[in-house]
């Protein structure tokens, strides 16, 4: 099981996480990601990898878990 974080020192709040993930990410009304609670489910974790890659600012954190 795997989980999102977001480093909110890292974050400037670019989106894209939002726009490669946007079931397990929401975008506060400042456009900062606001992760999904709880594990994420095993068939979003490609997605969630590339997400994790493409932050421009690498914020995103996928953690494994377990």
């Amino acid at each position: 099981m795997s989980r999102l974080r977001v480093d909110p020192i890292r974050c400037t709040g670019h989106g894209m996480c939002a726009e490669l993930l946007p079931e397990a990410v929401a975008l506060d009304e400042w456009g900062y990601p606001l992760p999904a609670p709880g594990e994420l489910p095993d068939d979003l974790l490609p997605a969630a990898r590339r997400a994790a890659a493409a932050c421009p600012t690498r914020a995103l954190l996928l953690r494994r878990r377990g």
